[in-house]
């Protein structure tokens, strides 16, 4: 409780009884003190320089826009679509010891791989979007390859051929490009003993379908859709036998950059001029395998149209499934068990042909 002394208590009081008969006069002075006080902290306030606003205007990177075009072979995204109809270049490439390490291989978008004699494997590779400087060992052509050739209506490079080979590709219905017949459009480089010295580029590569009038393809591309990885990779070494050490394959999964990494005999397979391959799918195709007496000699035949089993590898996974095409003219096919399209994912891809009999792949 407050106490006052009598002397204070009388100055009160007198305050009171004036500020009751003078009440307006003392509420306007009290205002007009109040308002003086605001003003003086308004003028404070405003006096002071305002802190210099940002005007840098904010940049939000846009979002790339997704692929509406993909390209036939390995469904690796193009600009339009005009580029899925540019010519398309298939590509024999040798595979002895002689041969490696191959240029041009890394760049292939679709690689078939098969034995053309004496167990020797030899790669059919097929070029659209990607153009290597520099491509071979060239080397000659075998029916069989032709076959994996006709959907993509390719141009065929070769060095010659088994007659059959060569009876088909001269006959009109492919786009032969023979160094035969096209001697400028080839070399031999001086570091390798021939057979094992055919190079080309696609400079020359194109510059020979431009003169041949071989503008645009047509190509039935493999089913395929775009995936991605999902749960823990359950396929990450794959072994394949084809037909011996020298030319088996093996291949390590790395999750990494979701690809195969290839090897053959042991070793890193590898681009000569764009280091080890690695493909996004690898496919072991199995498929009847003789030699038969043929116009020239006794040859190796695959049978390309017989069906069969598939083993499928991408993203880190397996699918064993089932291979079938109709016709020389028609793509190869994979379904499963219930006769579902199997699509293969986007990327550079594998297949390799292996001989029904004793052919065989693992995986762990």
């Amino acid at each position: 409780m407050l106490y006052l002394s009598v002397s204070m208590k009388k100055k009160f009081q007198a305050f009171l009884d004036w500020f009751t008969d003078n009440r307006p006069q003392a509420l306007a002075g009290i205002g007009a003190v109040l308002i003086v006080a605001t003003s003086a902290t308004a003028w404070c306030l405003l006096s002071q320089p305002l802190p210099k606003l940002d005007t840098t205007p904010l940049y939000i990177k846009p979002r790339p826009p997704k692929p509406k075009y993909f390209s036939p072979l390995d469904g690796s995204p193009m600009q339009n679509e005009a580029d899925g109809t540019k010519p398309v270049t298939a590509v024999m490439i040798e595979n002895s010891p002689d041969a490696r390490p191959q240029s041009g291989l890394k760049d292939g978008q679709v690689i078939y791989e098969a034995i053309a004699e004496g167990g020797i494997t030899r790669f059919l590779v097929l070029y659209q979007q990607n153009k290597p400087q520099l491509v071979g060992p060239v080397r000659s052509i075998r029916p069989y390859y032709l076959d994996w050739a006709a959907p993509y209506d390719a141009a065929i490079v070769h060095v010659g051929g088994s007659a059959e080979a060569l009876a088909q590709v001269r006959g009109g219905t492919f786009r032969d490009m023979d160094q035969f017949f096209n001697g400028g459009s080839f070399w031999r480089v001086s570091d390798r003993a021939a057979p094992h010295n055919v190079y080309t580029s696609f400079e020359k590569i194109d510059a020979l379908q431009a003169s041949k009038g071989y503008g645009t393809s047509a190509p039935k591309g493999i089913v395929r859709k775009d995936q991605k990885p999902s749960g823990a990779p359950t396929a990450t070494r794959i072994n394949v036998h084809i037909s011996s050490k020298t030319y088996d394959s093996s291949y390590e999964y790395d999750q990494a950059t979701n690809s195969y990494k290839r090897s053959q005999n042991g070793e890193a397979h590898t681009d000569r001029e764009k280091g080890q391959l690695t493909p996004k799918v690898v496919v072991v195709v199995k498929a009847p395998m003789y030699i038969e007496q043929q116009r020239d000699t006794w040859r190796g035949v695959i049978e390309t149209t017989a069906g069969g089993e598939a083993t499928i590898f991408q993203n880190g996974h397996v699918v064993q499934c089932n291979w079938s095409k109709s016709a020389q003219t028609e793509q190869i096919n994979f379904t499963d068990a219930n006769g579902n399209a199997v699509p293969l994912a986007y990327g550079q891809t594998w297949i390799t042909v292996v001989p029904s009999n004793n052919g065989s792949v693992s995986w762990q």
